[in-house]
């Protein structure tokens, strides 16, 4: 579907902590991009990520057609939730470190490209996940990774910068690989209950091995992608990390299964620490994961 941006309709949300020091640079220079192609632009800096639900809601609510999402997949994922469900367009501006979203959905990484991707208004439907009420555009996961974002927070809250933060963190927890207890039951069947050091549950499925590893080929397909690691420990770990950057992981390695819906009750774990496209929460088992199907409009290229 199209629908060419007019005047007066977009609110253009920067994260402050996407690469923060380039902030307030990337909101004005956003700003004099949309008014360059005759569009009016309302941007806002926030400071602190609680704010970005409320506020992404509040400009669906007075009637904005498109609010754009400018940060990372944080970002992204925060002002998608509010606007699953409506009519409201989400646009995306990539300025975070990894981008998955942006790259996945085809979106430009180029920040000029990204503006006329918007103003081009060319929308598709695209599928979101959900746990115990809590919207994913990427994925969701509980266990080691995060431990890992867990870890790397409180060595970032003590000075260290992010990317060392998270090799410390990667170090300290595959030390001791944590594993817990989790029966699955996938569309009302059951699965199986398994020790494992984490699960992996995908909005669509992931390529999980060779050159593509970590992207998905489509986010239409209606589907949660689970992933588990089931009695895999450090060395096992570690293995088929290596080998799947190769493309030579093996099938027995990874237990894969696919889903609309899926319940995660775990042994002893009450309260589990979750991320949601990288953010982290707190929650009660069991876990309900569910997908809902082209719940989301999002602003692609034209050539998709």
């Amino acid at each position: 579907m199209d629908q060419r941006v007019d005047q007066c309709v977009v609110a253009c949300i920067v994260n402050g902590r996407a690469r923060s020091n380039e902030a307030e640079r990337h909101a004005a220079r956003v700003e004099a991009l949309f008014k360059e192609q005759g569009t009016r632009v309302e941007t806002i800096l926030v400071e602190n990520g609680r704010e970005l639900v409320p506020l992404a809601r509040s400009y669906a609510e007075r009637g904005y057609r498109t609010i754009v999402a400018a940060g990372g997949d944080g970002t992204v994922s925060a002002v998608a939730s509010a606007l699953v469900g409506t009519k409201t367009a989400l646009g995306v501006l990539p300025l975070g470190t990894f981008n998955h979203f942006a790259k996945d959905a085809g979106i430009p990484l180029n920040l000029d490209a990204a503006v006329e991707t918007i103003i081009a208004g060319h929308t598709k439907q695209v599928d979101v996940g959900e746990v115990n009420g809590r919207i994913f555009v990427n994925n969701s996961s509980i266990g080691l990774y995060p431990a890992i974002v867990a870890e790397r927070s409180e060595l970032q809250r003590r000075g260290m910068r992010k990317w060392l933060a998270f090799m410390h963190a990667l170090v300290r927890i595959m030390r001791r690989v944590p594993h817990f207890h989790a029966s699955l039951h996938a569309d009302g069947r059951y699965d199986s209950t398994d020790r494992t050091p984490f699960i992996f549950v995908g909005n669509n499925a992931y390529h999980a091995a060779g050159l593509r590893i970590g992207e998905r080929q489509q986010l239409d397909d209606g589907k949660l992608w689970i992933c588990s690691a089931p009695d895999a420990g450090r060395a096992k770990l570690i293995g088929m990390a290596a080998r799947a950057l190769l493309g030579r992981i093996k099938p027995v390695e990874l237990k894969v299964l696919e889903a609309k819906e899926l319940w995660v009750q775990t042994r002893r774990r009450r309260r589990l620490k979750v991320a949601n496209d990288g953010e982290l929460f707190v929650t009660r088992s069991p876990l309900h994961f569910r997908i809902h199907p082209k719940a989301l409009h999002v602003i692609v290229p034209n050539a998709q």
